[in-house]
């Protein structure tokens, strides 16, 4: 499996991908599955901030993605950056989903962020919440039904990682920009 940056020419695989959380999961609130070309907008949307947008790879075929974007649009959030990632059904818990996010989190120390959010839709999630604990990720709280996706109402799980020392230092760069914030 390799891990790489995503490219036009995954924009298919990534609607798949995502399309089917849309669907039938509660990672996301999404809940029509966007087009191949929306991911793609999507995608550069994110890479064009210099953010990481990675896939992970194997035989030619994408088995997952995963992205860290703004956490939040004010100045003030240019250290903290929030982590989304996404695996087909057919590679789940084959360590894809450690893979792709192990190289985001990377990436996300080399741009020098200090925290690193996720914003886990349905506390149920034992996948995506095993995965960040597994990988140094700490939860920090839940709010209650604030969606309501699939015939049931679904709470949103908050955990966070700090990096390269996280709030024990004063930052000493920019942080990232927030391009038209």
């Amino acid at each position: 499996m390799i891990v790489r940056d995503a490219a036009s020419a995954d924009a298919d695989s990534l609607s798949a991908i995502y399309g089917d959380a849309v669907l039938h999961g509660f990672g996301t609130f999404e809940e029509d599955p966007p087009s191949a070309a929306e991911m793609d907008t999507r995608r550069c949307a994110i890479q064009d901030q210099g953010l990481p947008y990675l896939v992970a790879e194997m035989d030619g075929r994408i088995l997952g993605f995963a992205y860290a974007g703004p956490f939040r649009p004010r100045a003030a959030y240019r250290y903290t950056l929030e982590d989304s990632v996404y695996v087909s059904p057919q590679a789940k818990g084959k360590g894809v989903g450690r893979a792709v996010l192990s190289a985001v989190i990377s990436a996300c120390e080399a741009l020098g962020v200090r925290q690193l959010m996720a914003v886990i839709g349905d506390k149920e999630n034992a996948g995506s919440i095993g995965l960040h604990s597994a990988l140094g990720f700490e939860q920090t709280g839940t709010s209650r039904s604030v969606g309501f996706k699939h015939g049931r109402w679904v709470d949103v799980v908050y955990m966070q990682k700090a990096l390269n020392g996280g709030d024990t230092l004063v930052p000493s760069g920019p942080g990232v920009s927030l391009k038209g914030h």
